[in-house]
This record gives structure tokens, C-alpha cells and sequence, in this order.
């Protein structure tokens, strides 16, 4: 593309409107600065970033009621977006399994164009829309699944094309960006629109942008899992012990729990196959592995709910 391409003019102006691609003349100099200045600059730049993201919790909790909803009948939640924003999108979906026991297919980060992405930019993805809607297709999307678009500016193609799309097979959608009246948020059923001003370096969102798509994505996957029945308190009852250092969090979850000594703690999850919200059932409810296993099925995976029936059941 060169500079009398009628379509660079057109994108030049566009992101001449965007708030995360302002410059900012009172920062032309930094370079200057020593570093402890430019590290504490930086810091009170960051520190403004919660209060965006609270301006906007009324529509984050909509989201997350919907995804909840769609994800206790069977519903998947998909990430879509392309560079920092993609990358933000899956490595939350690759988080969920180790700490919530989800299955890999539960929780989705689509990236413009593909696992390469995560580490080497894919010329032309990010302007697609197609692709977008291929890659929701390959997945079979339906109207229990839940798709969010991420999108900094909130014009990125392939961010709305997912939303347009997932919308379309009436799937939730949502819109996470950092500009007041996004495509991205017009596109989706819920726009979140965390605007966290200009960035300390003009237009480098993996800034302050990316830090509160982070947060908003924290938020929406514990959330949505904390009312899947992920949780019993703040404990992670669901977190797959898939190595040593899980094994011993394991065992420490059910501790504190339920006050068991070691010896009963090991005894419960024995009878369980080591799966904590199974031996903590096994030590309150004072019910068999098998039992245990049975009640929090039938309370689909909800451990106080299947300890109130192990109560109202045990002699």
C-alpha cells in the first residue's frame, strides 16, 4: 500500500479520531527522562485503568449473567480478536482448564490468523472478516455459545466480523474496547467500552488498553465461573491437579475448606481420584466417593447445593 492509496488516506483519518491513538504533545520529550521518572510516570498512567474499567461494570455484569446462563446449558465462551487483543483472549481461554477443570473446547481464544499469531503478526488477518467467520464455523457455533469481540480501537475487522457473525447464528456477543462509539460495540448485543485515554506511547495499546482488557477478561471468566459452581467461597474447588505444585494447592484447598487433618484429607481424596470439590463433599457431608460424586451431578457441579442434600439425606 503506498501513500496515495485512496484507502490509507481513509484509515489515516479514521485513527486520527481514536482516543488510543492520540498523541500527546506533554509526553514528546520522555525519552529524556531518567528512568526512575519514566517508571513512575508510567505507574500513575496504569493506576488510571480500574476506574475505566468500574465505569463500566454495569454492562461487564450483563455480560457475564448471559454467558453464564448460555454456559450452564451447554453454551462455550469464544475470545475473537487480532494481535495484543487476540493474544489477551486466548491466553484467558488457556488458563481456564488448569484453574477451573474446564474442558480446552469450553472456553475458546480465536486469534486473526491462527496459533502463529500468538508470537509472530500475520500480514492482512486483522482486516478480515471472513476469516473471522470461518473460524466461528469451524467451530460450529450455536445459540447456547457466547462470542466476544476484542478489539482496542474497536474497528478492527476481524473483531467485528466474529461479533456480526455469532449475532447473526443468535449467539450472545459482546464488544470489549477502548474507544466511545465503537463499531465493535454498535455490532455486539453488549458494548463495553473501557476508555482509558491516550497511551503513554501514541498508539501502543498494549498499553494501558491492553492492561484493562485484561482485567475486563479476569472478570469475566472468574465470574462466569464463579456462577457455574467453580467456587465454594474463594476457593478454586475445581482446579485440575495436573502437577506438584496443584497437587499440594489441592490438598490445601480442602483443608481449608473443611479443618480436616492430613490423614482424612488424603483419605478424601483417595475416594475421590483426587478431585477436591468431590473429598471436600466427602468430609462435610459425611458421605462415600461415589455418593459424593453422584450428589454434585445432580446439583450440576454446584458443592453447596450438593452438600445441602447430602445433609438433608445422611441420617
Amino acid at each position: 500500500m503506498t501513500t496515495t492509496d485512496p484507502t490509507y488516506g481513509e484509515l489515516r483519518s479514521q485513527l486520527a479520531t481514536l482516543t488510543t491513538e492520540a498523541f500527546r504533545p506533554e509526553l514528546a520529550e520522555i525519552d529524556q527522562l531518567p528512568t526512575a521518572e519514566l517508571a513512575a510516570l508510567m505507574n500513575g498512567e496504569d493506576a488510571t485503568v480500574p476506574a475505566a474499567v468500574a465505569a463500566r461494570l454495569p454492562q461487564i455484569a450483563a455480560t457475564i449473567d448471559g454467558i453464564a446462563e448460555r454456559m450452564a446449558r451447554g453454551g462455550r465462551l469464544i475470545y475473537a480478536g487480532a494481535g495484543t487483543a487476540g493474544r489477551l483472549g486466548v491466553l484467558d481461554a488457556s488458563e481456564c482448564p488448569p484453574t477451573f477443570n474446564t474442558d480446552p473446547s469450553e472456553v475458546v481464544g480465536l486469534i486473526a490468523g491462527g496459533p502463529s499469531a500468538m508470537v509472530k503478526a500475520v500480514e492482512g488477518a486483522e482486516d478480515s472478516k471472513e476469516l473471522a467467520r470461518e473460524d466461528l464455523d469451524a467451530l460450529k457455533l450455536g445459540p447456547d455459545d457466547s462470542v466476544i469481540g476484542i478489539s482496542a480501537s474497536g474497528r478492527t475487522p476481524y473483531a467485528i466480523g466474529a461479533v456480526e457473525h455469532a449475532r447473526s447464528l443468535g449467539a450472545l456477543t459482546a464488544g470489549l474496547s477502548c474507544n466511545a462509539d465503537s463499531a465493535l460495540a454498535a455490532a455486539a448485543e453488549h458494548g463495553i467500552e473501557v476508555v482509558v485515554g491516550p497511551e503513554l506511547l501514541t498508539g501502543s495499546t498494549r498499553l494501558k488498553a491492553g492492561t484493562a482488557q485484561k482485567l475486563v477478561l479476569n472478570m469475566i471468566s472468574t465470574i462466569v465461573m464463579i456462577r457455574l459452581g467453580k467456587t465454594y467461597g474463594n476457593l478454586m474447588v475445581d482446579v485440575r491437579a495436573s502437577n506438584e505444585k496443584l497437587r499440594a494447592r489441592s490438598r490445601r484447598i480442602v483443608g481449608l475448606a473443611t479443618g480436616a487433618a492430613d490423614t482424612e484429607i488424603e483419605a478424601a481424596l483417595a475416594a475421590t481420584d483426587g478431585e477436591v470439590k468431590s473429598a471436600i463433599l466427602v468430609i462435610l457431608g459425611s458421605v462415600e466417593g461415589p455418593t459424593a460424586t453422584a450428589l454434585l451431578d445432580e446439583a450440576q457441579g454446584h458443592l453447596r447445593a450438593a452438600l445441602a442434600a447430602a445433609r438433608t439425606t445422611t441420617p
